[in-house]
């Protein structure tokens, strides 16, 4: 029994000391990682202390087809691309807690992402290497920071289901940039700011199925969320703060939210649920600016694109809050505007438009010590087919009408409240075929004696009737 004894304590002596002449040997030995487990790009040499070119350590951790790349606490300066080919390196996703930043310090995108779907967002459009190597690359808890005049943040071309969540793009030329052809896209819960260009640019793209939700979009000088032409379907703008988009005195037109659709093929848009604001300093500016000029396609005789919802946004603060031009099927509902320092809707060359349930206010608690009158007026120009129920419009300023409408047909205006005017309440200029009925349009302001609560010039076959004015 002794001799047992002695054995199992020799036996555990011996394992003691083999474990722990192992364990010291983990410490002091260096370590052989399964390349499965390499995630982060220290692994490949990027250093993320500011100063070191990380670029080509950066392209080493995406060309190893590991996929998943991690960016540990630091500043990772590069000069060049990194460049994402997603059907060469299967599907990748770039991630960080929010501790890393990526300074450009080069000209073009500090990550593009190259995809090669061709397809629409049906399923039997998707070809079999798309779903395998491309499907939804991923960009999660970045700060990209621009350090060149031509640096931006993110470009992605032929992707399907790219997302890009928890960013921060700032002092980029174009802070997400989406070109030729992406499907299903996300941008969620992000802060774009500060940057030279346009926050998010749809440029000359044909994409459809695209989400910008939650984010912040401030002070980029080349517009909000911008789409310039291209082939543009199922554009939503959701719940997100939109605001000084605007350049500077010297800047072109923009707008916070601008849709240009001249010559290309713009529509079933909804900007829903936001606030969206400044800055009437510069020329032309607006919160929303659609133009939906489009081609009229060899197979139709009349423009297909519009179909916009525009509902349920707080907007202020600029030259006109919203503006629309040679659109159909538009619904304008729900929103709360003031400062419009030019006007608060100005709709021209439309057809088949909705504008209900609007407040139009000067909201005057601001006391604004800018030496400018905020007209806050609507104005409708060659219009066809327009319903305004509901809207109420207080306070205009010394010049234009609080509802001016002009060289258009078949208006319908219905119970709607136009009060406060300087000059006219509701002013109809060669329309015809129209109906106002059950509106109050009164002013009480001191001094407005003299105001015309209606006056029609011109046009034919109108009805007014059930109106309460005040004579």
């Amino acid at each position: 029994m002794r001799g047992i004894l002695i054995c199992i304590s020799t036996l555990l002596v011996l394992g003691y000391l083999i474990y722990s002449a192992e364990n010291s040997k983990s410490q002091t030995s260096p370590v052989s990682v399964e390349p499965s487990k390499i995630t982060t790009v220290k692994s490949f040499g990027a250093t993320g202390d500011g100063k070191t070119d990380d670029s080509a350590a950066l392209q080493r951790a995406i060309n190893s087809k590991i996929g998943q790349i991690t960016f540990p606490k630091g500043i990772y300066r590069i000069t060049k691309t990194i460049n994402i080919d997603l059907d060469q390196l299967g599907p990748t996703s770039l991630s960080s807690d929010g501790t890393a930043t990526i300074i450009m310090a080069g000209a073009g995108p500090a990550f593009r992402f190259i995809g090669t779907h061709e397809g629409t967002a049906s399923p039997h459009t998707v070809k079999e290497n798309v779903w395998l190597n491309q499907r939804s690359p991923m960009v999660d808890g970045l700060e990209i920071v621009g350090d060149h005049p031509e640096a931006c943040g993110i470009e992605a071309t032929g992707t399907m289901q790219i997302t890009l969540t928890r960013l921060t793009i700032r002092r980029t030329l174009h802070a997400i940039h989406f070109v030729k052809r992406n499907r299903n896209v996300i941008v969620s819960n992000c802060h774009i700011y500060e940057n030279r260009g346009v926050g998010v640019y749809y440029d000359h793209v044909n994409i459809h199925q695209s989400n910008v939700v939650g984010c912040h979009i401030s002070y980029n000088a080349g517009g909000g969320v911008v789409v310039n032409k291209g082939d543009i379907r199922n554009l939503q703008i959701g719940t997100c703060d939109i605001e000084g988009n605007m350049g500077d005195k010297d800047s072109k037109p923009t707008a916070n939210v601008l849709i240009d659709s001249e010559g290309a093929m713009v529509g079933e848009i909804a900007i829903v649920g936001c606030t969206i604001q400044h800055d009437h300093f510069a020329p032309g500016s607006a919160n929303i600016r659609i133009n939906e000029n489009a081609y009229i396609r060899p197979h139709s005789t009349e423009h297909r694109d519009g179909n916009i919802t525009i509902a349920d946004n707080v907007l202020s603060d600029v030259q006109t809050n919203i503006e629309i031009t040679s659109a159909r099927g538009v619904t304008v509902t729900g929103n709360t505007m003031w400062k419009g320092y030019t006007h608060n809707i100005r709709i021209h060359d439309c057809h088949n438009i909705l504008i209900a349930n609007n407040v139009l206010d000067r909201s005057p608690r601001y006391h604004y010590a800018d030496g400018a009158t905020a007209q806050v007026g609507m104005l409708l120009t060659d219009c066809d087919g327009i319903s305004l129920n509901g809207n109420l419009i207080n306070g205009t300023g010394d010049e234009t009408p609080a509802l001016e409408i002009r060289d258009s047909r078949r208006m319908n205006i219905t119970g709607c409240t136009i009060l406060d005017y300087s000059t006219i309440g509701l002013l109809l200029k060669n329309v015809s075929d129209s109906r106002v009925s059950d509106c109050l349009i009164r002013t009480d302001l001191p001094g407005s004696e003299s105001a015309q609560a209606l006056e029609i010039i011109g046009g034919k076959d109108n009805q007014i009737v059930n109106n309460l004015y005040k004579k």
